[in-house]
């Protein structure tokens, strides 16, 4: 008999059964069952109904026999019983451990769960695992499916600690010695970033306990933690694995969602990684960017607290640098969301400046005069004086970003701020290139949560939409200026999460940037140094072939500038929401859901 299997198949079945004992109490007299239990160290009970009485009572008899036989079967493991299991953390171990899988069963896994068992069925001595990233983004998840996916003896050797703010590196280093002595191999430590001491004394975990053949996977939300940990304690010590980016393929894979407007809109995080996505109104309440007020509340404590905790326990908040005055007037975590939300803000600056002033604008014009629904069709956007209308909204924008400013907030601080915002993977830079080849490429910061820009961008807009300007518009019209202007968010937001996601995909001898003509841009291109040859892309959010999209890709100055710098160019194609198509002139037309499918 294999004796780990065994004791995994006892844990399961005991983990399922009714824990606790039954005892009589006298109500009104007469004696009455009740189940009895302890659950967080609190003494419990619950009265058994009549009909339910012969199959608890056979649940409780049926657990003792389970957990006698698996007493004495652990006696002659590798496990021993005998020593001391008073943990000062929050270890649990055995049936509890099993018990803490079962709600992962069904549920899908992040692509990054690859590494993570390469990991645990390594030959690696000497490091741990740090599985970090912002909330929601399925940390916690992943140790369980780890659990889930081990064979009878590994899980049999497993243990699951939830780190508290309370717990210390001594408590933590007094219980993995227990577990060690126990001959347990496998530990899975969550929320470890939450202990003060963490950063300044995580070599314990790998100078210790995994040169002495431990596995240990270290989770926590507090990425800027291990970020410190992995350039100080750890360097060198440690296998990382990032969650916070979640690119369109995994979530539409993971949430059986393949719009990319749903993505544009909610993307970012699995916090509806359980729910039916049928459900549109279930969608929209429990999302992390659902309204103005979830996502700054998601910000302020998946962000501004992330950071401001991880540099105040770093080195006794040695690596504030700049920041010290702002964190010392309790002003930190407001200036961190207020650049977060300046940048969004210039975000729509350039849209307002590069789209709303645009033919596009005609073009909607033109689509709304003409709508067959009366109730949609309008001549607003003819009355509309553009101009003054483009003006108005970036004369508010800017006045509120001098605003912010005014609470002292300086170039130092946004730098600092920034590179921790990239720590946490929150912002990557693609950079613009030009066709001049001495030209530096030009900053171009795009944000890896979707929903999070988009709903700010969404706020922003509809308040700006209630100015005095608009007044005397209907409701119905102002409605549809606001959508127009969200439109080309969307728009926007589409070109920059292609760009990411092939930027992130790209093979080490492949660039990928946007590039700026002096007059147009390719949204994207794709250089192979290689092969010295280059694919040039348009992307439209739009379900429509119009000849306009691809007028750039079919301009032969613009294509022989490209190929002076760049090489042969191998592909000219738009990426759209349409069906894939290729047009006489060799102009490819892709579904862009597709196209980020199969990165």
């Amino acid at each position: 008999m294999d004796i780990y299997k065994r004791i995994y198949e006892l844990e399961n079945e005991i983990a399922a059964l009714p824990q606790g004992s039954i005892n009589m109490k006298k109500i009104y007299g007469k004696e009455q069952p009740y189940l009895q239990w302890t659950e967080n160290g609190k003494s419990k009970s619950k009265y058994i109904k009549k009909n339910e009485r012969e199959e608890i009572f056979a649940g409780v008899e049926r657990r003792k026999q389970l957990q006698e036989e698996l007493k004495e079967l652990k006696q002659h493991s590798s496990i021993d019983p005998s020593k001391s299991t008073d943990f000062e953390t929050s270890v649990i171990i055995g049936e509890r451990l099993l018990a803490l899988t079962k709600g992962v069963k069904n549920w899908g896994k992040r692509d990054c769960f690859r590494q993570l068992q390469a990991y645990l069925n390594s030959e690696e001595t000497d490091r741990v695992c740090l599985v970090f990233g912002l909330r929601r983004t399925g940390k916690t998840t992943m140790l369980r499916q780890a659990v889930l996916g081990m064979t009878p003896s590994q899980s049999a050797k497993s243990a699951y600690i939830k780190a508290k703010g309370s717990d210390t590196m001594a408590a933590m280093n007094r219980d993995l010695g227990k577990l060690l002595d126990l001959g347990y191999e496998y530990v899975f430590i969550d929320e470890v970033t939450i202990m003060p001491d963490f950063i300044d004394s995580a070599a314990l975990f790998s100078d210790i306990y995994a040169a002495q053949g431990m596995k240990i996977v270290l989770s926590g939300t507090d990425s800027l933690g291990f970020w410190f940990a992995l350039h100080q304690e750890l360097y060198d010590r440690a296998v990382t694995i990032h969650t916070t980016f979640i690119p369109f393929r995994e979530h539409s894979r993971l949430l059986g969602i393949d719009s990319i407007d749903e993505y544009i809109r909610y993307g970012g995080t699995l916090r509806a990684g359980e729910l039916d996505f049928d459900d549109k109104d279930v969608i929209s309440e429990d999302a992390s960017f659902r309204d103005d007020e979830s996502t700054r509340r998601y910000i302020d404590t998946a962000i501004c607290k992330n950071i401001q905790h991880s540099l105040s326990c770093c080195q006794d908040g040695g690596y504030f640098r700049h920041l010290q005055s702002l964190y010392e007037a309790g002003e930190l975590t407001g200036a961190i969301n207020r650049i977060i939300e300046d940048m969004n803000h210039r975000f729509l600056i350039r849209i307002l400046t590069d789209k709303f002033k645009s033919h596009d604008l005609g073009s909607a014009a033109d689509v709304l005069r003409r709508d067959r629904n009366p109730k949609q069709r309008t001549d607003i956007l003819d009355k509309i004086d553009t101009e003054a209308v483009t003006k108005r909204l970036m004369d508010m924008l800017e006045i509120h970003n001098k605003e912010e400013q005014s609470i002292g907030i300086t170039n130092a601080h946004i730098e600092e701020i920034k590179e921790y915002l990239k720590a946490l993977d929150l912002i990557v830079d693609v950079p613009r290139e030009t066709v001049i080849p001495s030209a530096e490429p030009l900053e171009n910061i795009l944000f890896t949560q979707p929903g999070m820009r988009y709903c700010q961008a969404q706020a922003l807009v509809h308040s700006l939409t209630k100015d005095e300007l608009f007044s005397t518009l209907s409701e119905h019209e102002k409605m549809l200026v606001s959508e127009r202007i969200l439109e080309e968010v969307r728009g926007r937001m589409m070109e920059d999460i292609v760009l990411l996601e092939t930027f992130k995909s790209a093979k080490r001898h492949q660039r990928v940037f946007k590039l700026q003509f002096a007059v147009g841009e390719y949204d994207m291109v794709i250089y192979d140094a290689k092969l010295n040859t280059c694919e040039c892309y348009e992307i439209k959010h739009s379900s429509k072939i119009v000849p306009m999209q691809a007028r750039f890709l079919v301009d032969e100055e613009k294509l022989n500038q490209t190929s002076q710098r760049f090489g042969q160019i191998t592909k000219r194609c738009v990426l759209y929401r349409g069906e894939d198509s290729v047009m006489e002139n060799g102009v490819e037309y892709q579904n862009v859901e597709n196209y980020l499918k199969h990165l």
